[in-house]
């Protein structure tokens, strides 16, 4: 699919890799909705993304997420693309993990992309297609102590997104999967328990950080080619 002119809703758009996919897709010519909770770092990406358009959201609310998909075809009449971002991290050994925090943070990082999967599917499937992105992890391919309840969101992410890929084939409706490693960004900050004296990440995953603009040109890669996965 061509970036140009198409109307590309980002959820967790206030900051880190949501905020970089959100200035890349606009310079390539997109019509860029921004969802995040906060309202007023929303609104500072607004003013800085020329011909965005901000809309308050809490991911896990299902009417925020009809709110924002009306509110989007309200302004634009279409969701050509809709990429689902937000999520949260929870940090910690598997005999230790908060079942409640954990249920919390599933709720976010796979319930409610689920329920945007189900809300947007119609309007693209009516109006002849579309794509969804979802921002897995590489975590999900792996098996890293203290993780384990993170990545299990991710892999159920996974299962679910490459499912509705042969499911809405037909329908022209393409869904992909990215799977960034560590970012720089403040996403580890907001882990739930995230302890940094009892981990690091590169000495425990072995992986070399990358910038959210890189993710973001990522994102921009599998939009235009529509490739299942695609993992940096």
């Amino acid at each position: 699919m061509e970036i140009n002119d198409k109307v590309v809703v980002i959820t967790g758009a206030s900051e880190g890799i949501g905020l970089e996919t959100a200035k890349y897709l606009a310079s390539l010519g997109a019509k860029v909705v921004l969802a995040a909770r906060s309202a007023d770092k929303l609104k500072a990406a607004e003013k800085e993304i020329k011909g965005s358009y901000a809309v308050a959201a809490d991911m896990r609310k299902p009417a925020d997420i009809d709110n924002l998909i009306s509110k989007t075809l309200e302004k634009f009449g279409r969701i050509d693309v809709f990429v689902n971002n937000a999520g949260q991290g929870i940090f910690g050994a598997v005999e230790a993990i908060d079942v409640e925090l954990y249920r919390q943070v599933f709720e976010l990082n796979v319930i409610a992309v689920i329920n945007a999967m189900q809300k947007v599917a119609p309007v693209m499937r009516k109006q002849g297609g579309g794509a969804i992105v979802n921002i897995s992890s590489r975590v999900s391919k792996n098996y890293f102590p203290m993780l384990a309840g993170y990545a299990s969101t991710k892999y159920a992410l996974n299962a679910i997104s490459l499912t509705a890929r042969q499911e809405l084939a037909n329908d022209n409706i393409v869904v992909s999967v990215v799977h960034p490693k560590l970012t720089l960004t403040n996403f580890q900050k907001n882990y739930i328990n995230y302890e940094r004296e009892k981990f690091e990440w590169r000495n425990r995953t072995g992986m070399d950080a990358d910038t959210p603009d890189k993710v973001a040109h990522k994102v921009g890669e599998i939009i235009k080619t529509g490739a299942a996965e695609i993992e940096l």
